[in-house]
C-alpha cells in the first residue's frame, strides 16, 4: 500500500468514495434528481493474471522517519533477501505488532519512492467502517507461495 489515498476509486468505501446510486438517490433533496455513480471499468482475466500475488512474512517493521502514516517493512518472499515495502498502515498497526505476520503482497510492481524510501511491492488490505485489515493466508504458508 502506498501513502496515496485510493478511497476515491469506483466501488471503494470511505470518506472520499462516490456514493452508490442507491445512496445518492436516498440522500438527494426531494424534487432533485440524483446523478448515478459511473460503473467501474471491468477488467479482463488476462489483465488480472499479469499481477503476481505472493505470501510474505514480515521480518522487521519500523516507523517511516518522514511520514506518520507509513511503515517500512522487510518482507520475506522466499527470495535471496527480504523485500523492502513501504505501507500506509501505521494508523491501524504498530510496527512492532507486524513482525512475524504473514501478508499477501503484489510482488511484480515497479519500485516506487515513498517519502524518500524505495518500496518494492504493495500489501493487500481491506478497509471498512471498523478500519483496516491486512489480507493474509488462513494458515501458515511458505514465504513466496503464489496466491491464486
Amino acid at each position: 500500500m502506498s501513502d496515496k489515498n485510493d478511497e476515491g476509486a469506483p466501488g471503494a468505501s470511505g470518506p472520499l468514495a462516490s456514493p452508490r446510486p442507491e445512496q445518492a438517490k436516498a440522500g438527494a433533496p426531494q424534487g432533485q434528481a440524483a446523478t448515478a455513480a459511473p460503473e467501474p471499468e471491468l477488467r479482463t482475466i488476462d489483465e488480472f493474471v499479469r499481477f503476481e500475488f505472493k505470501v510474505g512474512t514480515i521480518r522487521s517493521a519500523e516507523a517511516h522517519p518522514k511520514a506518520d502514516r507509513l511503515v517500512v517493512l522487510q518482507v520475506d518472499l522466499g527470495e535471496e533477501a527480504p523485500r523492502q515495502i513501504v505501507a500506509g498502515i501505521r494508523a491501524a498497526y504498530a510496527p512492532e505488532e507486524l513482525v512475524g505476520r504473514q501478508v499477501v503482497v503484489v510482488a511484480n510492481l515497479r519500485p516506487a519512492m515513498l517519502r524518500g524510501i524505495e518500496s518494492r511491492g504493495m500489501l493487500l488490505a481491506a478497509s471498512d467502517a471498523e478500519g483496516l485489515a491486512l489480507v493474509r493466508p488462513e494458515r501458515p504458508t511458505a514465504p513466496g507461495s503464489k496466491v491464486k
